[in-house]
C-alpha cells in the first residue's frame, strides 16, 4: 500500500475509534481544532486574539470554534481581571473532563499497540511519526 494512504488510513481509523469512544461517553468532537484549543487553554487561559496566535489562525478564526465550542459547553469567557474589555477562555469542566477522557483514551490506544505489536516497535513508530511531525521543512522533496 502506498505510504501516503497507509498514513492516511491509520490516521483515519485511530480518529473514528477516538469519536465513538467520546460519543459513548457524551461528547461532541466536531472539529480537529478543538484538541489544540483544548490543550492550549489547559495550559493557561487566553484571549480569542492570544489563541489564535498560539494556533497560527487569526482572531476571527478561533473566535468561531471557540463559540462552537461555549454553545457545546467545553468553553467558557470570563472577564479578564487585568482588562476590563477582555475576556478570557477558560476549560470548562465538561471542557476538562473531555480534555482528561481524550488523553485516556490516546493512552490506552497505545497501550493496546504494545500489546499487540511489542514496546520496542511501538516506540520505533513514535520515533518515526515524531520526526515527520518535526520536520521544519515546508514539504518533501525526493532526493
Amino acid at each position: 500500500m502506498d505510504f501516503g494512504i497507509l498514513l492516511g488510513r491509520a490516521y483515519q481509523g485511530f480518529v473514528a475509534d477516538l469519536h465513538a469512544h467520546m460519543a459513548e461517553r457524551g461528547h461532541r468532537m466536531l472539529g480537529a481544532s478543538y484538541g489544540y484549543v483544548m490543550r492550549a487553554l489547559d495550559e493557561k487561559a487566553l484571549t480569542a486574539s492570544q489563541l489564535g496566535e498560539r494556533l497560527g489562525i487569526t482572531a476571527q478564526g478561533a473566535a468561531k470554534v471557540v463559540d462552537e465550542m461555549v454553545r457545546y459547553g467545553y468553553v467558557e469567557r470570563r472577564p479578564d481581571p487585568g482588562d476590563k474589555r477582555a475576556k478570557l477562555l477558560h476549560l470548562s469542566a465538561r471542557g476538562v473532563d473531555l480534555l482528561e477522557t481524550v488523553r485516556a483514551f490516546h493512552t490506552a490506544y497505545e497501550n493496546d499497540l504494545i500489546a499487540r505489536m511489542g514496546a520496542d516497535q511501538v516506540a520505533t513508530v513514535r520515533a518515526v511519526l515524531g520526526e515527520i511531525a518535526s520536520t521544519d521543512q515546508p514539504g518533501f522533496r525526493p532526493l
